[in-house]
């Protein structure tokens, strides 16, 4: 009886000190980031430093066990790491190889302005459905976006939030996706009864989402878009870099290496090497050395010849095409090991499992479950700034509540996409947050209001609960 007292005591005091823990990360990230403008570095350091002293002076926890947990937690994003600094690779190798510019030049000729926001909220979602990966889509098509909406005068902020929307939309959907496999075998259910599962909320999420910007496209798309600048955006584009559907093919072989089940990280070295073939034999100008300093450093756009044209256009254009790199990496890279530096404390200390214990009580009723679960997930998000945990811990944790109250895996492997794979690219310091960021060169809290599709997919997900929509039961194939 004493020894069950005393852990009833620990697991109060480790829930009083997660909670804790949580208001001092908030308080130091939103003071640090809304108040003082700062980077979330410094904050999270604090968020880190604060954790790890109440769980060694208060809680009598060994600072050697959380050094160790804070490591093993940075391993699990170090994956992330290496696919981040290879992209970083990718972007120079690709702007100095014309590809980039030949997707934005031909993107201007295709694309109207009124049309522009949804139209990139789609194309992003058949990318990423084609390749299972939000990450390469915004890291290619997207920063193609960002440039097509740079020449146009358009909202960056708008551009971002449709890329996020579509290539998050087309990544959950996906067999190919990471997180669309991970979901349902942590729920227990296959991938296609997931997909099959998740078009109940999803597609009208993105339905919502994709007449959301064509309403703002309709409305106020293309208001500033000045003809004169667009050609001469196209001009510049024209006069440095050699122009052709040939150059189109990297993007499309990234496909085809997807299809053919090729691992990320040496698909996407292919397609740095790609990027450097076109910048050596293709384009003019550029040396062997050249180009591995620009794969190192990002490319150097030098605008210096570019006086007859307007100084804004050339400013956009250097704003856009001074980028990539491996170094251009090292901001976001240092941010997600200090994201995993404080999730590590919290899951170290049995913190984190304590919070979420917490939140058991909430789970006797479909709907209530749903909402936990997503609340849960987008909590994980922020707490460990890594969307897998945000998928693997709430689904062992509530993954027996689904069971009692009958309802089918594909329901809960659904639920996990929606609370912790869209929600992860709203978190500043997220490691989706900061990669989305990253590329696009929007802030992850000045896109947020416009990533309508990882906004909505949650919302939604809660109200089809309460509603009975697509809550299946473990022994029937139709809804309550």
């Amino acid at each position: 009886m004493n020894t069950e007292n005393e852990k009833s005591k620990i697991t109060h005091l480790r829930t009083i000190l997660g909670y804790l823990s949580i208001v001092f990360a908030m308080v130091f990230l939103g003071y640090g980031i809304i108040v003082l403008g700062l980077d979330p570095h410094i904050p999270l350091i604090f968020a880190t430093i604060s954790a790890a002293i109440l769980a060694v002076v208060i809680d009598k926890q060994s600072w050697e066990d959380i050094e160790k947990g804070m490591i093993n937690t940075i391993t699990v994003a170090m994956q992330s790491i290496i696919i981040l600094m290879i992209i970083g690779m990718l972007i120079s190798a690709w702007i100095m190889g014309g590809i980039v510019p030949t997707m934005i030049t031909y993107g201007l000729d295709i694309i109207n302005p009124k049309i522009f926001y949804f139209a990139a909220a789609l194309l992003s979602s058949i990318i990423a459905l084609s390749i299972g990966s939000s990450w390469t889509t915004a890291g290619t098509v997207g920063i193609a976006l960002i440039g097509i909406a740079t020449a146009l005068d358009l909202n960056l902020a708008i551009t971002a939030g449709a890329v996020v929307s579509g290539a998050y939309v087309g990544d959950k959907m996906s067999p190919l996706s990471d997180t669309t496999n991970l979901a349902p075998a942590i729920s227990g259910t296959t991938v296609f009864e997931h997909i099959k599962s998740m078009t109940y909320s999803t597609i009208p999420s993105f339905v919502i989402a994709l007449i959301l910007f064509l309403i703002i496209g309709l409305t106020s798309g293309g208001a500033g878009a000045d003809v004169s600048s667009i050609a001469e955006f196209k001009a510049i584009l024209n006069d440095t870099f050699v122009i052709s559907p040939l150059l189109l093919l990297p993007p499309v072989l990234i496909v085809v290496m997807v299809i053919f089940k090729i691992p990320a990280m040496p698909g996407l070295l292919l397609s740095v090497f790609l990027g450097g073939i076109s910048a050596l034999f293709i384009q003019t100008g550029h040396t062997f050395s050249e180009f591995l300093d620009a794969l190192h450093y990002g490319y150097s756009f030098d605008t210096s010849s570019l006086t007859a044209y307007s100084p804004d256009v050339v400013d956009n254009i250097n704003d856009l095409l001074n980028r990539g790199g491996l170094d251009s990496m090292l901001w976001t890279i240092s941010l997600i090991i200090l994201a995993m530096c404080f999730g590590g404390v919290l899951e170290t200390t049995g913190f984190l499992d304590s919070v979420v214990n917490s939140l058991k009580r909430f789970t006797t009723k479909p709907a209530p479950l749903v909402a936990t679960s997503i609340f849960t997930a987008i909590l994980i998000n922020i707490v460990t700034a890594d969307q897998y945990i945000a998928i693997i811990l709430p689904g062992k944790m509530f993954k027996e509540d689904f069971s009692k109250l009958n309802l089918h895996p594909k329901v809960q492997s659904r639920v996990l996409e929606s609370g912790g794979t869209l929600t992860s690219a709203l978190v500043p310091w997220n490691t989706c947050g900061v990669t989305m960021s990253t590329y696009l060169g929007v802030s992850t809290l000045a896109y947020l209001p416009f990533a309508f599709l990882n906004l909505i997919n949650p919302i939604m997900e809660i109200v089809f609960a309460i509603l009975g929509i697509g809550m299946f039961k473990t022994d029937e194939t139709t809804t309550k």
